[in-house]
């Protein structure tokens, strides 16, 4: 069993919602960024999610957006974010899934990229903008490598499309609760609850929520509907304004833990 079934089989007996944080890595630079990574997995964080930089992040919002940019600009790219990976991987319990989009991957060569995922002990991949009829490939090489290829739907995705994505994923299903690009929003979008469902109809793989999901009441929303709530520009954000003067990991950490209710937040 991976180590993200088995994250999920402990959330799903302990009657949680987990939560998945995503971060760009190497903002606001590589030092800083397995600081952060070791203080998610503190903090409680149950996947993590490392976003490589790419300069066309198209589905970003502004927030992840500046994180590609602040990342690049610090010299970052798929090769060290792995690097990255591969540092921190001892010390953080929770699985690592990259979130990328095709082009650095191809650029790289998909099976140089599974294989040096797979030393860097990486658990998970998700390429957002591969197409589900493209992606056999991408299985093909990574689950004999014992990384997990996970797949992005949303509420206009076909249900034959929905189908093959279940078929062919693993680990998890990762479904964007609202159209658009990301970032933070006041409440969860209307639709999560109806493409939760869709997506329970066709798969026993757990699903995770994300888009727009910045506050404990998101996730506990989510929670009724999903296995799994994915916090992205509110954290990138909060990374952000902590790089900037205050203390990364105190704030990284406090963060997290109120996402969980652990702790409050003056927000």
């Amino acid at each position: 069993m991976s180590r993200i079934a088995e994250t999920f089989k402990r959330l799903r007996a302990d009657g949680e919602t987990g939560l998945v944080t995503f971060v760009t890595a190497g903002d606001p630079d590589m030092e800083r960024s397995a600081t952060v990574l070791r203080t998610l997995d503190r903090a409680g964080a149950d996947v993590v999610e490392v976003g490589i930089p790419f300069s066309d992040p198209l589905a970003d919002g502004p927030v992840i957006q500046r994180a590609s940019e602040r990342a690049l600009a610090a010299g970052a790219t798929l090769a060290s974010s792995l690097d990255l990976v591969a540092r921190v991987r001892p010390e953080i319990a929770a699985p690592v899934v990259l979130f990328s989009y095709a082009n650095p991957v191809l650029a790289m060569g998909l099976e140089q990229f599974v294989s040096r995922a797979s030393v860097a002990g990486v658990d998970g991949v998700l390429m957002l903008d591969l197409p589900i009829e493209e992606a056999d490939a991408l299985r093909d090489a990574a689950v004999p490598a014992g990384i997990d290829p996970i797949f992005l739907l949303s509420p206009t995705t076909t249900e034959v499309r929905l189908r093959r994505a279940a078929a062919l994923g693993r680990g998890f299903l990762y479904g964007i609760s609202r159209l658009g690009v990301t970032g933070k929003r006041d409440s969860v979008a209307e639709g999560a609850r109806a493409l939760a469902g869709r997506m329970r109809a066709v798969t026993d793989l757990p699903i995770a929520l994300g888009f727009g999901i910045s506050h404990p009441d998101h996730v506990a929303e989510v929670g009724r509907w999903a296995d799994a709530a994915v916090v992205g520009s509110g954290l990138v954000d909060t990374i952000a304004g902590a790089s900037e003067g205050g203390d990364l990991e105190t704030v990284v950490d406090g963060y997290v833990r109120w996402l969980k209710g652990e702790s409050s937040r003056g927000q």
